[in-house]
């Protein structure tokens, strides 16, 4: 067919060759013809293949898919007639005809199949008609110029044919840039759906789709409704439910090659420790690979996606120095056409290289974003069934950190992975290219970079050597800090009853004088390698240009050879700057997969350790069990065996340690099972010792995810005796709980615990020791009408691990634990008359009650028996046994906590706010852009002495760069005399040293900037910490800790790091802007018109994005705050969670939380594609206007000239792109000092220490208390708590503070610490009114000895002295007092043990210890007691009650009573009710007069 067409090949000299450009009449109508059917047909097959296997259901018949068919059947029509074959010439013409026919047919097939199959935008039709018309270009201007020449009127049908079918074409390419509407039977159920599903092909590569975002975002600041949900590939439901079903089976084959190990012999069998070790080591490091290999199992498909696209943007890159200009401005005789031509194919190169850039930028956000949510679901889900000796091993901060630095790294390697594999060969092909252009020469330039590698390497190694970039080490900061903070956050209350706010700042700025030193060290290394890198083209180009003149005289540098060479090394700059960091980045995921594998696959609790049948008939029974908390430790429960009928009341009684809490969880499956066998029969509920309170109102905490049944729930809420404590809540049941329950008593968290087990009417109830902590009346009503046999629970299963003795004749079967054994088991009567030790205390102990009751009717007196007097008594000698059961059993205790809020002046009294029962403040998104106060802040603690030097240093470094840009163009417009070019080594030299300098000056500017961030970052993290240390304890109440938490680690690194960083790049990207801006006026000064406008356009685009880039930095940053507070209440309440069986419910809560915080973190990284997409098209603009403007005035400047304007501007793409992102990150950034300052507004305490007290340093000395018509309040809207209070309190007195829950006990002792202040009246201590003196001054001077013993982190001196005020024979004597001594004695370390995170290393008796021991260190004349021995057994109370009364005779104590047998020997007794002193006197008075202490004393048992 070919050969009957003369002239089917180009013509080159009719094409290329030539003033006017054509191509032949035969390519025109076969080539030009076949490539888009070719493309069509080739590829039909396997797009068919898609759509069978992608079926989104069928789009009906609509306008849009109508007028695509009617223009595809015209577009035949058009076919015929303009190819008609009467009017063709050859047999050719026809067969194009009937070729381009069919492939319109088969077109318009597809778009019939699309719409079967649901395809709403065809990419693969758009790229069709894009090549049907980018073909008929040629035939199109061709027809045009024939027609200009010879008329219309010659063959007027072919022409109206071609031109219709042309328009045709451009109808259909327009269509095609539409989407359809969504296919039939799936109506959208999404409130407000992401635009992207309706998007076509065009606005989803162009990011059109976000732009209705950006305009609402400008217009009004965006709020959490405005952004759209996730799409259902996004949420965690979809990536998890996949994702971790993959995941098990990984983990299922390192178990496997965890047993292969285990059973292999150890080389040698004589290094046990060594092979153990190692094989963790191995075990760590296969866990990791198996997540990475499970992620990019299900992530790497799309990633692949990506990959593709950052391959064909390479190759455009590449191909842009091919065409640069200069070959034509060098060409006198070359046609100007061409000029244009070479413009428009760089301007559409540059376009089509941004394109792919992006679209590969946008996927690995998106993937990035699926393996953050991947991620944190595992290590949730994983937290819900980790071993209680694996959750020992990583505290509740490392958790946080994984799912948030950790999930970080892993995203960056996302972003930065395919730098690894493609920065080489970038690098290699600009070296092949460079060789191409300077021959040998280019070794040289081989030579530098291999030379950059190694000296950057070096400075790599030293900035990890420097603690500060080195991945592990960081963490370990940054775990470290935030222990620290967390600690601080947890027992911000003893810190400030005890004045130590100042030690522990001291201890965080140690931390962060550590870290910022690390951080300056290694930004100074850094700055070197930014330097060495910003100046690895100049190193490179001035390595090649010097070896290629020096090698051969006749080696001219012409324009051509100089800026095509730039360009290229320009291009060379990205991946030598990118290699490093991605290798760092990579190495860095490494450490962070490690990190998560490790956790990930820790022991979890055996599924078979409990048999659970869902029918609730038959026995809960323990066979033969033995159990322990972990694989390697020693038994807890020994030889257990249990057989409890349905419906019987179990009591577990036994000594402290004796293993009845680990009965109980052992019966959940909490603890390893060693052997024996256990089956629970029917649903459970769990009532834990120490009470879990979710933040949430006191009804959704018993509810706990069930309906509310209204008739039953208030039975609960009466059984359980919470009525009268709801009429004192300010919003009753729909008060909201502060986090842990902080604002609560312990006796009230205990019974709203008992209440959410109540509520669940479960088969089996498992109580631990709930009434340990209510009042004795309290307790006795919850036993009657909960526990006991005509309580709620009466028909089911109860075991009840109880102190009370007087509740165990109502058991029907009482276990009794000894060293984890089950010494008795029985009926109360069966026990009495086995005549064991349970039988001969119980004896003993009712005799010595006689004895004691009768004492008391005779002489009025309570002279109740200790425990010392008891055990020293020979008439009541006691085995040990008996002596441990009367320290387990005597004496219930009254449990109200301090309630810490914030009180109110009188002024304040009148505005009350609506919502009483709100506590927590959510984390809340300020609005708009970033205010100036914000930058002026940042910079104000930098100082204007240091930011005015570094603006002209960054001035100097630029005009270093022009200028050696400059003398470059210079050098290649230098006339060529002899075949050489005249002063090369002069020139040589000269670009030398100012390359030089502008080295020297990229230094300097990165060093300062750092510094000056460092600076700012010292001062912002220390006024934030002062902030919160200085908040009254209403702050911490209504404060989430996870959104201080995020202050403290999120924002503060975003200070350290990204500010800084920010600053660098935008300083740096502003200043290279304007030497292109001058460069390319210098060559084209017209070019001013058209840069001023594009400036415009850029401010515009740049106004509209920053505003919404600001909100939803903000949004996204107030969102991460609840998942970190979900995570830490989870952690805390996994064992309750358990075994309520609620851990879907926690799964489907912590997915709306992450999918809530990506529903901003997504539209924020498509904002910044939005963006460089349409800044980089007017990037390319400036590229288009240099090089038009170059062609226009080719007779009027120089090769070297353009070369320069045009390698530049070629550079202005990424520049704006870059300016704005560093722009907005800067900004971004700044929220962070924004969000810091947010705590600089909020009330503080009054001052800590008052300048010029006139305070003696002995007060005070007598230790006297005076109330004068005190009154509090706790908040606004709340009635006072105390009432009129006047009270004189005289030296050495010993004063009981009795009452119910909410009567106001506490409240006296939150007066005299000054933890809330008075709303009325005055506080004397020696005659001074403390609301004049500093808050230091008062809180150090007196001692209170709180309930819950709280130790920090840190040694057990610091714990003791913080300000190291005492000598070590001080605090061995205290310690010696308080009956520590031996035990400390015995310790490796002594004073410097190392007490864990909450002092979890020491038992709770031994902490309440040390906090007697804080006590007696002090030795201050005035000592509370807040029911310090609440919740410790009686042995301990009994050593701490010894030694007050001994070591503080001389001293005021107030005594928040627990047990009243400890007061009965006080000077007096106040009786506080509703905030009133109702009685006040001797214990023997009140007895006498028979009032409320008395019915009191008699509900104890005492009278």
């Amino acid at each position: 067919l070919f050969m009957k067409c003369s002239d089917h090949m180009p013509d080159w000299n009719r094409t290329w060759y030539t003033a006017n450009p054509d191509l032949t009449q035969c390519f025109q109508n076969t080539v030009l013809v076949w490539v888009p059917c070719i493309y069509l047909w080739l590829l039909v097959p396997f797009y068919c293949l898609h759509l069978y296997c992608h079926d989104s259901g069928r789009i009906r018949m609509s306008c849009l898919c109508m007028a695509k068919m009617v223009r595809n059947r015209t577009v035949n029509s058009s076919v015929c007639d303009s190819q008609n074959p009467k009017f063709a010439i050859c047999a050719w013409k026809y067969v194009c005809s009937r070729t381009c026919f069919m492939t319109v047919i088969l077109a318009l097939c597809i778009i019939q199949l699309e719409r079967i199959r649901g395809c709403r935008s065809s990419i693969f039709l758009f790229l069709f008609w894009v090549l049907s018309v980018v073909c008929s270009l040629v035939p199109l201007r061709a027809k045009i110029q024939l027609a200009v020449d010879e008329g219309i009127a010659s063959d007027i049908v072919r022409y109206l044919a071609f031109f219709s079918y042309f328009t045709i074409q451009m109808a259909q390419l327009f269509l095609c840039c539409f989407a359809d509407q969504p296919p039939q039977g799936k109506p959208n159920l999404e409130k407000n759906p992401c635009p992207v599903k309706d998007a076509s092909f065009l606005s989803k590569i162009l990011f059109w789709w976000f732009t209705g975002l950006v305009v609402k975002g400008y217009r009004t600041p965006l709020e959490a409704e405005d952004l759209w949900t996730l799409r259902e590939e996004d949420t965690s439901h979809k990536i998890i439910s996949d994702l971790q079903q993959e995941w098990g089976a990984e983990c299922a084959k390192l178990q496997k090659q965890e047993k292969s190990l285990e059973s292999a012999p150890v080389l040698g069998s004589r290094l046990p420790d060594q092979a153990q070790l190692l094989r963790k080591l191995q075990k760590e490091q296969s866990s990791g690979f198996f997540l990475l290999r499970t992620l990019a199992r299900k992530f790497g498909p799309y990633f692949l996606t990506g990959t593709l696209c950052i391959i064909f943007h390479d190759a455009f890159m590449f191909a842009i120095p091919q065409v640069l200009l200069l070959g034509f401005i060098r060409d006198p005789e070359a046609p100007q056409w061409k000029g244009y031509f070479y413009a428009t194919l760089m301007f559409l190169l540059s376009c089509l290289q941004s394109l792919f850039n992006h679209q590969y930028m946008y996927t690995c956000f998106t993937v990035g974003m699926r393996v953050k949510t991947a991620v944190m679901g595992l290590v949730y889900r994983k937290s819900l069934v980790i071993n209680s000796a694996a959750r020992r091993t990583c505290t509740v901060g490392e958790i946080v950190n994984l799912v948030s630095a950790d999930t970080q790294k892993l995203m960056d390697f996302v972003v930065y992975f395919n730098a690894v594999w493609l920065a080489p060969i970038e690098i290699g092909l600009c070296l092949f290219f460079l060789w191409q252009h300077l021959g040998p020469s280019a070794l040289a330039g081989i030579a530098t970079v291999i030379l950059i590698f190694p000296l950057n390497g070096f400075i790599a190694k030293k900035r990890k050597s420097s603690l500060s970039c080195q991945q592990e080490i960081q963490m370990k900061f940054m775990d470290g800090r935030v222990r620290l903070m967390n600690e601080i956050l947890n027992g911000i209350k003893i810190l400030k009853f005890y004045a130590w706010e100042k030690a522990f700042l001291e201890q965080v700025l140690g931390y962060r004088e550590k870290e910022l030193k690390a951080l300056k060290k290694s930004q100074v290394l850094y700055s070197i390698s930014i330097a060495s890198f910003n100046s690895s083209s100049f190193l490179i180009a001035f390595a090649m240009f010097g070896v290629y003149v020096m090698l051969d005289e006749r080696n001219v540098l012409d324009a051509q050879k100089v800026f095509v060479s730039m360009a290229l090394i320009n291009i060379l700059k990205t991946p030598l700057s990118q290699l490093p960091f991605a290798i760092s980045t990579t190495m860095q995921a490494l450490v962070s997969l490690r990190r998560l594998g490790k956790y990930l696959c820790s022991e979890e609790l055996k599924v078979d350790s409990v048999s659970k049948a869902l029918s609730s008939s038959g026995k809960t029974v323990i066979h033969n069990g033995t159990f322990s908390w972990s694989k390697e430790g020693p038994p807890c429960l020994k030889r257990i065996s249990v057989r409890v009928p349905r419906g019987s009341l179990v009591a577990v009684v036994g000594h402290v340690g004796s293993g009845k809490s680990s009965l109980l969880s052992a019966m959940l499956g909490e603890t390893e099972k060693r052997s024996g066998q256990v089956t629970i029969k029917g649903s459970v509920a769990y009532v834990p010792q120490q009470a879990w309170i979710q933040n949430a109102t006191v009804q959704d905490n018993i509810l706990f995810g069930r309906e509310k049944l209204k008739t039953w729930y208030q039975r609960v809420l009466e059984a359980c005796a919470l009525l009268p404590d709801l009429d004192i809540l300010p919003a009753g049941d729909a008060t909201e709980i502060g986090e842990k329950g902080l604002n609560l008593s312990g006796g009230q968290k205990q019974r709203v615990s008992l209440a959410r087990a109540v509520y669940r009417k479960a088969d089996l109830y498992l109580l631990d020791d709930p009434l340990s902590a209510v009042d004795a009346h309290v307790g006795q009503h919850i036993f009657d009408k909960v526990i006991g046999p005509k309580g709620v629970l009466k028909d089911r299963t109860r075991i009840l691990v109880t102190h009370g003795m007087s509740f165990l004749p109502q058991a029907d079967l009482i276990l009794v634990l000894i060293d984890g054994e089950i010494t008795e088991s029985g009926s109360y009567q069966e026990l009495l008359s086995h005549h064991g030790a349970f039988a001969d205390f119980i004896h003993t102990f009712a005799s010595t009650e006689k004895k004691e009751s009768a004492i008391q009717r005779g002489t009025g007196t309570s002279t109740k028996i200790t425990c010392h007097n008891f055990c020293n008594n020979p008439q009541t000698a006691c085995t040990k046994q008996v002596f441990l059961f009367f320290l387990f059993f005597v004496g219930d205790t009254t449990n109200t906590n301090l309630q810490n809020m914030e009180p109110v002046s009188e002024n304040d009294q009148d505005q009350v706010p609506e919502d009483l029962g709100k506590l927590t403040e959510a984390d809340k998104a300020h609005t708009g852009r970033v205010k100036l106060d914000m930058y002026k802040k940042y910079f104000k603690t930098i100082g204007l002495a240091i930011i005015i030097p570094i603006v002209f240093l960054y001035a100097f470094q630029q005009g270093a760069s022009l200028a050696y840009s400059y003398w470059l163009s210079m050098w290649a417009d230098d006339p060529v005399v002899n075949g050489t070019q005249t002063d090369r080594d002069l020139k040589l030299a000269v670009f030398g040293a100012l390359g030089f300098v502008q080295g020297i000056a990229i230094f300097g500017t990165t060093v300062a900037i750092s510094i000056c961030g460092i600076i700012a970052s010292r001062q912002l993290h220390m006024d934030l910490l002062v902030n919160v240390l200085r908040s009254p304890m209403a702050f911490f109440e209504s404060t989430p800790s996870g959104n201080l938490l995020n202050r403290f680690v999120k924002e503060i690194d975003a200070i350290d790091c990204m500010v800084p960083e920010g600053l660098k790049m935008m300083l740096s990207y502003v200043f290279k802007l304007v030497e292109v801006c001058i460069i390319v006026l210098i060559a084209t000064p017209i070019a001013a018109a058209i840069i001023l406008p594009l400036a415009f356009l850029y401010a515009f685009v740049q106004s509209f994005y920053v505003a919404t880039s600001c909100q939803l930095r903000r949004l996204e940053a107030v969102s991460r705050s609840p998942i970190y507070t979900h995570f830490n209440e989870t952690v805390q309440g996994a064992s309750v969670i358990r075994a309520f069986g609620e851990q879907s419910r926690f799964i489907m809560q912590a997915n709306e939380r992450v999918d809530f915080n990506q529903t901003s973190y997504f539209p924020r990284f498509v904002a910044t594609r939005w963006l460089a997409v349409n800044l980089e098209f007017v990037g390319n603009g400036v590229v288009l206007a240099a090089a038009v403007l170059s062609v226009i005035g080719k007779s009027t400047v120089s090769p070297g000239i353009v070369g320069l304007a045009v390698s530049h501007s070629l550079q202005v793409t990424g520049i704006l792109s870059w300016i704005v992102r560093s722009w907005t990150d800067v900004e971004n950034n700044i929220v962070s000092v924004e969000r810091v300052n947010e705590y600089a507004d909020t009330p503080k305490e009054a001052s800590w220490n008052t300048e010029g007290s006139a305070l003696p340093l002995a007060w005070p000395q007598s230790g006297t208390i005076e109330f004068q018509d005190y009154g509090l309040q706790y908040r606004k809207g709340l009635e006072l708590a105390l009432k009129g209070i006047t009270l004189q309190i005289q030296k050495r007195e010993k004063i009981g503070i009795v009452g119910r829950t909410g009567a106001g006990k506490s409240s006296l002792a939150l007066g005299i610490f000054r933890i809330l202040e008075a709303a009325k009246g005055r506080i004397f201590i020696d005659g001074v009114n403390i609301a004049e003196i500093g808050l230091h001054d008062l809180r150090s001077r007196i001692t209170i000895i709180p309930q819950d013993p709280v130790l920090f982190s840190g040694s057990l001196r610091m714990n003791l002295d913080p300000f190291d005020t005492y000598t070590d024979e001080e605090i061995w004597s205290s310690l010696e007092l308080a009956h520590l001594k031996d035990f400390v004695s015995n310790l490796p370390d002594k004073l410097n043990h190392e007490c864990s995170e909450g002092g979890e290393n020491l038992s709770l008796g031994q902490r309440q210890l040390v906090c007697l021991a804080r006590a007696l260190l002090r030795k201050t004349k005035i000592l509370v007691l807040d029911e310090a021995t609440a919740a410790v057994d009686l042995e301990t109370d009994t050593l701490i009650q010894s030694t007050i009364r001994t070591q503080f005779e001389d001293c005021t104590v107030l005594t928040i009573a627990h047990r009243l047998n400890t007061i009965m020997d006080y000077t007096r007794v106040i009786v506080m009710d509703r905030g009133y002193i109702s009685e006040m006197d001797s214990p023997a008075n009140l007895i006498t007069q028979r009032g409320q202490f008395y019915r009191m004393c008699r509900e104890a048992g005492l009278v």
